[in-house]
């Protein structure tokens, strides 16, 4: 099997044989036949990001990393670190908080992404739940879509192997990590409906009567297990072997309703971005499916309400990009309302090249169906076809020179509407506006080379970025 530029982990044969031994029985079975069926995608090691073999740039920025949750941010700073670009380090995230954030961020969810490259198109990934379609689900769910949503990023625009980029997510998950602020208010506010169900009570509880509290220590063995599983058999057994089996008849137990066919025509879809031009500055948003950034685009480009841009898109029934595009392009904005949309996350990556990536994640509601999915420790989606699709939304923003901001952001029904309204501070050089529900995580840059993440006060997510001075 070919390998791709970069490696970023090392072997750790000793931390694989202990991870394995804390695997639930049933899972532990998935992984064994793994490792005769899917050997050439196996690369053996699970601590954080370890070597490098190509160095990170000897002057300058080596990118900026702004989330949701710090521990995540963390984990993609220290792939930028150490030589990986955008895209690793933005797959590397999105990984992390899963572990970190699997309020908003479970593996069992979805999400998109935008990426941005100088002298590129920018595009759009969707990687969105299938409503299960077996009959008799009493919380039905949606099945996982991350996984390969972030496959074909990370496969069209990563430098490293994919199966290293799980690496830290699975350390975080098999030796802990610290309950940040962000999941403790998610837990506070669900803990009833999660404390009802015993396989989350497990995971997420303190006893009977309450969740885990900010500062409190969380270690996902069963989680830790079926990213190993991936690691040992590829992405692709979620969705066609052996892990899918095993996926499925979890999800069947605790009323999802899913089956073979589903996880089988999860599939992401990638197209070119919204892009809209205006005094020397070139805007992308993303594209439908992930309606949002049309909202945003059109909050940008008219100041006209996200919110009631999106609601006549979906009351039209328009699915295509070329449509979406030419809404954009006519400024028509739009009336209508819509109803109490779902939680989210979001979180934005450059690095040193100029290369941007903008990413909105969700489980169509907080905690999903608030089930787990057995012996593999993850949080079931809502389904799509019971709830409504949340406003995922994202913008990139660059001059004739360079790039000028990366922009983000969560806060349900408002959350497009912040992006739009962020893309308009800073295209003007303003600061970036902290009002109404919607919370931002942005880049903004003066030159590739001068860039500072913002993350929402009122939040409490991280900005990391740093500046590699060795040359000086």
């Amino acid at each position: 099997m070919a390998h791709r530029q970069h490696q970023i982990s090392t072997p750790d044969a000793t931390q694989t044989r202990r991870i394995a031994s804390r695997l639930p029985a049933s899972l532990m079975a998935s992984v064994a036949s793994g490792l005769l069926l899917g050997a050439c995608s196996w690369i053996p090691g699970s601590h954080l990001v370890g070597i490098s073999e190509t160095a990170a740039p000897a002057g300058g920025s080596i990118g900026t990393v702004v989330a949701d949750e710090p521990q995540a941010a963390l984990v993609g700073h220290d792939v930028l670190a150490r030589g990986g670009n955008a895209a690793d380090a933005a797959t590397a995230t999105a990984l992390a908080l899963g572990v970190t954030l699997p309020s908003r961020a479970s593996y069992g969810g979805g999400g998109a992404c935008l990426i941005s490259r100088p002298g590129e198109a920018a595009q759009s990934i969707s990687f969105l739940p299938r409503p299960g379609t077996s009959k008799g689900a009493d919380r039905p769910a949606g099945t996982p879509a991350s996984f390969r949503g972030l496959y074909l990023m990370q496969l069209h625009y990563g430098t490293v192997e994919f199966n290293d980029l799980i690496a830290p997510a699975l350390n975080l998950a098999s030796t802990g990590i610290t309950v940040s602020r962000a999941l403790a208010t998610d837990l506070a506010a669900v803990h009833t409906a999660l404390l009802a169900d015993e396989s989350a009570r497990t995971i997420f509880g303190r006893g009977e009567a309450s969740t885990l509290a900010a500062g409190d220590s969380l270690a996902q063995p069963r989680l830790a297990g079926f990213l190993e599983r991936i690691r040992v058999a590829g992405v692709g057994d979620l969705y066609n072997g052996a892990l899918a089996d095993v996926y499925v008849t979890a999800a069947q137990k605790a009323g999802g309703g899913l089956n073979d066919d589903d996880m089988r025509q999860t599939l992401p879809v990638q197209t070119d971005a919204l892009t809209t031009h205006q005094g020397g500055m070139n805007a992308s948003f993303l594209a439908p499916p992930a309606d949002g950034g049309l909202g945003a685009a059109i909050r940008y480009t008219t100041g006209a309400s996200a919110q009631g841009a999106v609601a006549a898109w979906r009351a039209s029934g328009n699915t295509p990009l070329a449509a979406a595009q030419a809404a954009l392009d006519s400024g028509r904005s739009g009336s209508g309302s819509l109803p109490s949309l779902p939680a989210s996350t979001s979180f934005v990556v450059t690095d040193h090249s100029g290369m941007a990536v903008a990413c909105a994640l969700s489980e169509n509601n907080l905690f999903g169906t608030g089930r787990i999915a057995g012996s593999t420790g993850v949080v079931l989606s809502a389904s799509p076809a019971r709830t409504p699709q949340p406003l995922l939304s994202a913008a990139i923003l660059r001059d004739q020179r360079s790039l000028r901001a990366v922009i983000a952001a969560s806060g349900q029904n408002e959350a497009a509407d912040a992006v739009g309204d962020a893309a308009r501070a800073a295209a003007h050089d303003a600061p970036i506006p902290h009002e109404g529900a919607g919370r931002i995580n942005a880049i903004v840059c003066h030159g590739d080379d001068s860039c500072h993440g913002v993350t929402d006060p009122r939040a409490a997510g991280l900005a990391a970025g740093t500046t590699n001075d060795s040359a000086h």
